[in-house]
């Protein structure tokens, strides 16, 4: 009976191998009894213990994220290798964005540097040009070239600086200093030569040189403040938008593709390239919408460094401070005859200075001339051993691979050996469940394009918050340096064009309590013109108890009967009280 019994088993068992052996399966016994040594010794090589890890696979039934087959991976060794995939994933953001990290930490240093090298060596050849050429006239009033280039310095910086009016009122207080110094036989009030600073834009006593200046100085700082300013918003944003944190379904998807097949005990085998694609724009879907902003600023960028070193060039704006400002001065002294007739006619006859004898204007400017011109060898030089040509060139060149990062970075990852099969081995990588071809299409960049992605479950309808706030970071600054790139500070796009003395971009008009002078001149019995809204030069406050010219006998203002100019005193009358001390020019 016993040998009954047992016949029918022995068929169905070798009917068994027999099937297994032709259908090419492990049998459940063989499968069970493979060993897990290289397994073993890549996780040992992580650095983690194996006391838990298994010595031939087991039942997979306990597995989360990876298939349920028989494995060589327990549950604390799966649960220890999601968080390095997490490690590895971060790791190689940060590896592949260190370029644009490096350049533009790198970038801003090196043009910080120089720009304010130039600023400084700028103000030193004009002490030493000037100091030079003009002696104690200039080393008794070099305060007021120093707090011009304190505001350049500072507007640079980023202060809330207008550079029209930091350039106006230079030009205010110059032209009270060097009237003074052209008709040193007058003794001139600080109510004085307020009235000549206030009028200085009708008079042009500088010619168009503040204009010149005002424009070269303007552009070429604006734009090297935007570039200073952009370089060092694209370190910071690259510094956030790398700063990732996975979430459970990226953390699923990235242990499927990469420790998966070590659980399967074939740690060498590599994801398929689209399996690896899939992930990592899953993970990264949010890093992807910044491409088009970031385009954007990568663009305005490049076509700001390449003003710099064209029309806004600020090796020669720095440069033109000092020749500029030295012809403004000669320009007045050689007109400064006809500049004084119109001041002593607007403003009122001076008092002669104690111990001179009254001379007429041109008695005084055709005798003295207090100023020279410089020579070519007193020129100023620029920054020796820096280059703003180089500078640029080299930003150029590290720009333009920069354009398209964030939707690459996932090819960028994948492309690299060690995360990924290479892309000619579709049939011998690992396809998410065993060795063999990937099959689904590789997904669209972006969130929205998230919806059909088969590896990472991306809910679109949430929007990440802080890739929200990088793309409006980079438009803001993008939109600041589209400006920068025609000459306008977004931070002061309403202030008054043409301020400063001469320093209008379209023709100058004298105002009515000017004396007829130029094509412009009112008729005498034409009513006055309201004055303008924004004076060229805000009023300082004087120490004074209160201005002479308010008083009906007007000292200060001898004219006789047959002198009576055919122009209205109105204006000049109705001038507000300053009360501050200015310093003058002796």
């Amino acid at each position: 009976m016993d040998t009954g019994l047992s016949l029918p088993r022995y068929p169905l068992l070798v009917l068994l191998c027999a099937v297994c052996a032709l259908s090419g399966t492990r049998s459940p016994v063989a499968a069970a009894g493979r060993s897990c040594a290289d397994t073993r010794q890549v996780y040992a090589e992580k650095g983690y213990g194996t006391g838990t890890a298994p010595l031939t696979q087991i039942s997979g039934e306990h597995l989360r994220l990876c298939p349920q087959d028989y494995t060589c991976c327990s549950s604390q060794m799966e649960e220890t290798l999601a968080l390095q995939s997490e490690r590895d994933f971060l790791k190689s953001v940060e590896e592949n964005s260190q370029f644009l990290l490096t350049t533009f930490t790198q970038r801003h240093r090196r043009f910080d540097e120089f720009f304010r090298e130039l600023i400084e060596l700028s103000e030193k050849s004009m002490n030493q040009m000037f100091t030079k050429t003009y002696g104690r006239l200039f080393t008794q009033n070099s305060h007021v070239f120093q707090e011009l280039f304190v505001e350049l310095r500072r507007y640079y910086s980023g202060g809330s600086v207008s550079l029209s009016e930091v350039l106006s009122d230079f030009w205010s207080r110059l032209v009270e200093r060097v009237f003074s110094l052209v008709n040193p036989q007058y003794q001139f009030s600080e109510d004085y030569l307020e009235c000549v600073s206030k009028h200085a834009e009708q008079l042009q006593p500088f010619g168009d040189v503040p204009r010149k200046l005002r424009v070269q100085v303007s552009r070429a700082f604006i734009a090297a403040r935007a570039l200073s300013q952009g370089l060092a918003t694209g370190r910071d944003i690259v510094n956030k938008a790398t700063k990732l944190t996975a979430d459970s379904e990226c953390v699923r998807g990235l242990m499927r593709q990469w420790y998966c097949p070590l659980c399967r005990g074939m740690p060498s085998l590599r994801p398929c390239h689209s399996l690896c694609l899939n992930v990592m724009k899953g993970c990264l879907a949010n890093q992807a919408d910044l491409d088009t902003e970031w385009n954007n600023f990568i663009d305005s960028l490049y076509q700001v460094s390449e003003k710099l070193e064209g029309p806004f060039n600020i090796e020669l704006a720095a440069d033109s401070i000092s020749v500029k400002v030295s012809e403004a001065i000669m320009h007045m002294q050689e007109n400064s005859v006809s500049i004084s007739t119109k001041v002593f006619q607007g403003c009122g006859s001076p008092r002669p200075a104690p111990g001179r004898s009254k001379r007429s204007p041109k008695e005084s400017g055709g005798n003295r001339r207090p100023f020279r011109t410089y020579s070519p060898e007193e020129k100023p030089t620029t920054a020796a051993g820096t280059n703003l040509d180089r500078l640029v060139t080299e930003l150029k060149e590290r720009l333009r691979p920069m354009r398209g990062f964030w939707v690459s970075l996932p090819h960028t990852i994948c492309n690299d050996e060690k995360m990924a099969a290479d892309v000619t081995n579709e049939d011998r990588c690992w396809n998410g469940q065993t060795r063999g071809r990937y099959l689904p299409d590789v997904t669209g960049d972006g969130l929205v394009s998230q919806i059909n992605n088969p590896e990472v479950e991306v809910d679109i309808a949430r929007p990440d918050v802080r890739t929200r706030q990088l793309i409006m970071e980079l438009r803001v600054v993008t939109n600041k340096l589209r400006h920068a790139q025609s000459g306008q500070d977004m931070d002061f796009m309403d202030s008054e064009e043409g301020s400063g003395s001469g320093g209008g971009d379209h023709g100058e008009r004298y105002n009515d309590d000017w004396p007829g002078y130029g094509p412009y001149s009112p008729p005498y019995n034409k009513p006055a013109r309201n004055p303008p809204a924004n004076p060229a030069k805000p009023p300082r406050v004087r120490e004074r108890n209160g201005s002479k010219w308010n008083k009906n006998n007007g000292h200060g203002r001898v004219r006789s009967a047959s002198s009576q100019l055919s122009f209205s005193l109105v204006p000049l009358l109705s001038l507000p009280l300053m009360v501050t001390v200015a310093p003058m020019w002796r």
